[in-house]
């Protein structure tokens, strides 16, 4: 008779190895969509190059545009949590999200081929604006969580923690849209859009 908990090992390691493929799926959907655009990428070359079998891929994503978006978004997203969860304590959520997207921002420079060309991909498809849409929100959500702790007094369903990630998501955008149409720094006008943003973080 098994023991209570004693799968608990194997099971760590097959989410693990979930997350792994479910990666590994995803970074070969956006590199290949960006070296031949994602109308000429197909699932079956992605499949190919993460090293697993069609209907492998179908267990993780049902459409190549939905593996592209989190090619694109997820690495970005674990970038974001990171830098928002080491601030420090006494900094309001309105300053930490302010300090670690400038963090981010300052980084922006050395990938700012990559920056560029991910941004083009997701506006060259309308299936994958949508899927990096949903994307977005899950910053949005993941961003919430992190700053919720650093609001005092929140009140039940308090829409501040959301409302503020939502206006970071939003001055990145714009600040992504500005960049790719008109040129100049990125992490200038990223810092610009977020100082726009006023919510009392209390």
């Amino acid at each position: 008779m098994s023991h209570p908990g004693s799968h608990s090992e194997p099971e760590g390691l097959a989410v693990r190895k979930r997350r792994a493929t479910n990666a590994r799926i995803a970074a070969s959907a956006a590199r290949l969509a960006g070296l031949h655009g994602v109308a000429s990428t197909t699932v079956e070359q992605i499949a190919a190059d993460a090293e697993v079998a069609r209907a492998t891929f179908f267990r993780y994503y049902d459409t190549k545009e939905s593996a592209v978006a989190e090619g694109i978004t997820g690495p970005w997203l674990t970038l974001v949590a990171e830098a928002i969860a080491h601030q420090p304590d006494h900094l309001s959520a309105q300053e930490t999200l302010v300090v670690a997207f400038a963090e981010l921002a300052d980084e922006f420079p050395a990938h700012h081929d990559q920056i560029r060309e991910l941004a083009r991909l997701t506006r060259s498809s309308a299936t994958l604006s949508a899927w990096t849409a949903q994307t977005y929100q899950r910053y949005e959500h993941a961003i919430a969580e992190l700053l919720t702790p650093r609001f005092s007094a929140l009140t039940e369903r308090d829409p501040r923690p959301r409302l503020l990630a939502a206006l970071a998501m939003t001055a990145v955008r714009i600040s992504l849209d500005d960049w790719l149409d008109h040129g100049g720094a990125l992490p200038d006008l990223i810092r610009r859009a977020l100082d726009s943003i006023s919510i009392d973080p209390r």
